[in-house]
């Protein structure tokens, strides 16, 4: 009988961190061969960039969520790795608007999926700082709290006490019988998130009787929209920050997830960007990969997008 791949489904809610968590993994010296699969709700993909490649395969799923849209892309993806000898595991990041239900249908309802791979647990990044407000503006929060075989609460250096045991309670109050993990920057050990054979469809079942028989393809809130911007122009620093900064200040509370790599004027290294409502990260992220051209990318997702002039002031921050 040929082994079941295990597969790891890591998922969480817009900028929680999921990111942060496959490159831990992928980064540990573990010794183990994964095929990558990662899904993005915008049309330009930059979590690739963000990935630390070592001999990793790794599939791009783009402009299109993995739970509907693309759900068949998944499919022939995976059909096309079980094909392959001595892999040891498949590490699959959904978009932060994914229902993980559907993702975990396909590994029961599919027959060739379903005999050469094994669910091997549901893993959440919950953001501690901003889950209170995804669980009360999106049913995507919420589902990927209560599919959780795993929550890891990270950003937990963030708050305080107090913010954290309201946050855990709230978890709790959805799921009981999840492990929590509580992490800053996804710290973890990886025994703690790999090889678990956590998944169990039996309390799947007890929280959806329909989960191998209902098509769980789902509707997305319309309202959230997403915008890829691109520039083989450099930016310029100074402007770009002033206008970013702003942007997040005053129009933070419907940009959910911003992401981007930024060609700077005069620096040699990419400019990685990172905002979750009006937080964000900069760093240098390395140099320039040599068989790819320098590319500004940057990709907004969240509500009344079309209000703020993006494309405006983006267009404004390009170095003369």
């Amino acid at each position: 009988m040929t082994a079941q791949i295990p597969v790891t489904v890591l998922t969480g809610f817009l900028g929680a961190g999921k990111t942060t968590l496959l490159n831990r993994i992928l980064t540990e010296n573990h010794g183990r061969k994964f095929a990558v699969i990662i899904n993005e709700f915008g049309e330009t993909g930059i979590d690739n960039d963000l990935v630390t490649h070592a001999d990793e395969e790794v599939f791009e799923m783009n402009n299109g969520c993995i739970c509907c849209t693309v759900r068949g892309d998944l499919i022939r993806i995976i059909g096309g790795l079980m094909k392959r000898k001595g892999l040891d595991g498949i590490l699959i990041e959904t978009t932060g608007l994914a229902d993980p239900a559907p993702v975990a249908q396909t590994f029961y309802v599919d027959a060739d999926v379903a005999a050469r791979t094994r669910l091997d647990a549901i893993l959440t990044v919950a953001d501690a700082v901003n889950l209170s407000t995804h669980l009360d503006e999106s049913h995507e929060a919420a589902e990927q709290i209560a599919f959780a075989d795993i929550v890891l609460l990270n950003k937990t250096d963030l708050v305080d006490a107090n913010a954290l045991t309201a946050v855990e309670a709230r978890l709790r109050s959805i799921n009981p019988t999840a492990r929590i993990i509580r992490t800053a920057r996804c710290a973890v050990d990886l025994d703690q998130v790999l090889g678990l054979k956590a998944f169990e469809l039996e309390r799947v079942l007890e929280i959806e009787p329909d989960f191998l028989t209902e098509d769980h393809a789902h509707e997305h809130d319309d309202e959230v929209t997403s915008i890829s911007l691109h520039s083989d122009v450099p930016m310029n620093p100074d402007a770009f920050q002033i206008w970013f900064s702003k942007l997040l200040r005053e129009k933070g509370q419907d940009l959910l997830r911003s992401k981007g790599i930024i060609d700077m004027a005069g620096e040699d290294q990419r400019y990685v960007i990172q905002g979750v409502h009006m937080l964000m990260d900069g760093n240098l992220l390395g140099p320039w990969p040599t068989d790819k051209p320098r590319q500004t990318k940057l990709v907004f997702i969240g509500r009344n997008l079309d209000s703020m002039n993006l494309r405006e002031g983006f267009e404004a921050c390009k170095a003369a």
